[in-house]
């Protein structure tokens, strides 16, 4: 009967790190390695004119770490509908996600329509099947970040130790974290969500206006899949010169105009 255990299990509620302001509802996602800290210079921006809700992935943060977890994009949105459904947001909100956090966030707002009014992306990393690929250059591109992302998940010293000198240097306190504590899902989460993923699929399905926001200096945008994602009909595009993949002042400001 395990497999009737498995159907009943609820996924987990996912920890509501900020609710504050009023008016209509934006709901933000942070991305791997990551948590809420994310936006806080976003969230002052828009703060006086949204009720704005920023939740913890799957994993990370303050949010649950289930011992059985895949961290599949499917579970991490299963997480977020559970707990977007018990908030009980009455009109269709905002939906933001940044990095990994875009990708769940195209998920959710391919499956959940009439709840998202508008999905905007932060610096999302786009990958697409190596197949469909059909540059030299660019399928080389992307096999690099493959490559890479190996290295990461099977060098779990290096990758801690790069991870804490990185925090170091980030103009935002606590803005990433791998450790012996969220290593489980960062490496599950990289595999299964981010290397492992169908986002140009999932972005086709969605209805709501899409607004795409990256910097021009960051590193972790795959350019064949960045060009595939602007050709969409619902997508209008940011790009926001000199900044890289974390949300500086200058990116908090073009995603405060792109929530409206």
């Amino acid at each position: 009967m395990g497999w009737l255990a498995d159907l009943m299990r609820k996924p987990p509620l996912l920890h509501i790190a900020g609710d504050s302001g009023e008016g209509p509802p934006v709901v933000l996602l942070h991305g791997i390695a990551s948590s809420s800290v994310t936006f806080e210079l976003l969230v002052p921006l828009i703060e006086p004119s949204h009720r704005v809700i920023a939740i913890d992935l799957l994993g990370f943060g303050e949010s649950p770490a289930p011992a059985d977890a895949t961290y599949t994009i499917d579970e991490h949105v299963a997480a977020l509908r559970r707990t977007v459904k018990e908030l009980r947001l009455r009109e269709p909100f905002v939906l933001v996600g940044h990095s990994m956090g875009a990708l769940i966030a195209t998920r959710y707002a391919a499956m959940e329509r009439r709840r998202v009014g508008r999905l905007v992306l932060v610096s999302p990393p786009v990958y697409l099947p190596t197949a469909t690929i059909g540059g030299p250059v660019d399928r080389a591109a992307q096999g690099l970040y493959f490559r890479a992302y190996e290295y990461l998940r099977e060098n779990k010293d290096f990758t801690i130790r790069a991870a804490a000198t990185l925090a170091r240097l980030s103009p935002i306190k606590n803005l990433l974290e791998v450790s012996e504590r969220n290593w489980r899902a960062f490496v599950l989460s990289l595999q299964n969500s981010i290397e492992t993923q169908t986002a140009v699929t999932d972005l086709a399905a969605v209805d709501a206006p899409v607004e795409l926001v990256y910097g021009s200096l960051d590193p972790f945008l795959a350019p064949a899949g960045l060009r595939v994602v602007e050709q969409l009909r619902t997508v209008t595009t940011h790009r926001v010169d000199g900044v890289d993949h974390v949300i500086r002042p200058r990116m908090a400001r073009v995603i405060a105009t792109a929530i409206g």
